[in-house]
C-alpha cells in the first residue's frame, strides 16, 4: 500500500505528476530489497520517503518506471525522466528499469497484458539504449513464446 502523506496548510496539496508511478514493488528492486522489507512509501511533493528494514531513504519520482494500470506516460513525463539521467550524467535509463520489465514480462500470464507492457515500453523507448532495447525485445519474444506454448 502507498501513503500519501496528508499536505499540511502551508503546503500545496497537489502530488508529483510522477506519483501514478509508484509502486512497491519498483522501489524495493531500486534499493536492492525484498518487497516485503518495505514497510513504509510516503509520496511527498517532491520526493518519496521509503521506510523499511533497516533502511530510511528519500527517492526521486523520476527514478521509478512507469507501469501498467494507470494513465499512460506523457511527453512531460519522458521530459522529467530525460532531465533525471541528464542529472545523473546519463544518456539512457537505468539499468534497474530494463531488469524491472524484464521481471514484469516474466511474471505475465495473459497475452493482452503482454501486448499491453510492450506498448506502455514503446511509448517510452526513447529513454532506453539500444542495448536495453534488445534485451527488451528478447524478453518480449521469450514471455510471448512462454504464453503461446503454455
Amino acid at each position: 500500500m502507498i501513503a500519501r502523506q496528508q499536505a499540511k496548510s502551508t503546503e500545496s496539496k497537489t502530488f508529483h505528476p510522477l506519483a501514478r508511478f509508484v509502486t512497491k514493488e519498483a522501489i524495493a528492486l531500486l534499493l536492492n530489497r525484498k518487497p516485503e522489507e518495505i514497510y513504509r512509501v510516503d509520496c511527498w511533493r517532491h520526493v518519496i520517503h521509503v521506510v523499511g528494514k533497516g533502511i530510511s531513504r528519500f527517492v526521486s519520482y523520476a527514478d521509478l518506471p512507469p507501469v501498467l494500470g494507470v494513465e499512460p506516460p506523457t511527453q512531460a513525463d519522458i521530459c522529467r525522466w530525460r532531465k533525471r539521467c541528464a542529472v545523473q550524467k546519463q544518456k539512457h535509463a537505468p539499468q534497474f528499469w530494463v531488469d524491472f520489465y524484464v521481471q514484469k514480462f516474466m511474471k505475465v500470464v495473459a497475452f493482452d497484458d503482454l501486448v499491453a507492457l510492450g506498448e506502455l515500453i514503446g511509448k517510452i523507448k526513447q529513454v532506453f539504449s539500444l542495448e536495453a532495447l534488445q534485451t527488451l525485445r528478447n524478453a518480449y519474444l521469450s514471455a510471448k513464446y512462454d504464453l503461446q506454448e503454455f
